[in-house]
């Protein structure tokens, strides 16, 4: 979907717009993205604010002196302090020096500021302490929900794949062999998961 790999066959719409052979950087205008790592989405040695401007400016050519405008700073702190996280009194930090969950939710927040078409998290709590992932996912399913985001989380997590998001896809060896929504979904166990993916996957 990111399009860091071509398909083998068939086309990849987003919102009825063909991206298959759109080189990944030009499809980074459709997509929000948070990587499993949480090195990566951010620029370690911009602050806070800059990390920010630049998303927000992520389509327009400028000096980074002139990204950071004052008008915006108040609109970054405010989203911030959504998080709980003190991050809005932090603005001046480098990102580098952040915590791998400090540094998520500003990689989150940079993905969705410009609101894109689609949310790709890709095991985005993944490297997280147990409680750091919870705090993440609590900022995750506020910010899609809030701003009405169509979002592919991808998780080994099952508990999480069953409370989070309307729709459940298994896959093994590059196929969909499990797929429930809905009420099934809601009343999934893990254990009753587990069980239908053993026998989809034989």
């Amino acid at each position: 979907i990111a399009g860091a790999f071509k398909p083998d066959e068939g086309k990849i719409e987003i919102d009825g717009i063909d991206v298959t052979n759109m080189p990944e950087h030009k499809r980074a205008a459709y997509l929000g993205r948070v990587f499993q790592d949480p090195m990566k989405g951010t620029a370690p040695d911009l602050t806070i604010e800059e990390n920010l401007s630049l998303a927000c400016n992520q389509t327009k050519r400028f000096p980074l002196a002139l990204a950071v405008q004052k008008k915006d700073l108040a609109y970054y702190r405010e989203q911030l302090s959504a998080f709980r996280m003190g991050l809005e009194d932090r603005m001046k930090m480098k990102v580098g020096l952040l915590s791998g969950g400090q540094r998520q939710a500003v990689t989150l927040l940079m993905a969705t500021l410009k609101k894109p078409k689609l949310l790709l998290l890709d095991e985005h709590t993944a490297a997280l302490d147990p409680k750091t992932a919870e705090k993440v996912l609590e900022i995750t399913e506020k910010i899609v929900t809030e701003r009405n985001l169509t979002t592919v989380m991808i998780t080994h997590n099952m508990r999480d794949a069953i409370a989070y998001g309307n729709r459940l896809i298994m896959m093994y060896n590059g196929r969909v062999v499990v797929d429930v929504s809905g009420e099934e979904k809601k009343k999934l166990t893990v254990e009753q998961l587990m069980e239908l993916f053993s026998k989809a996957s034989r």
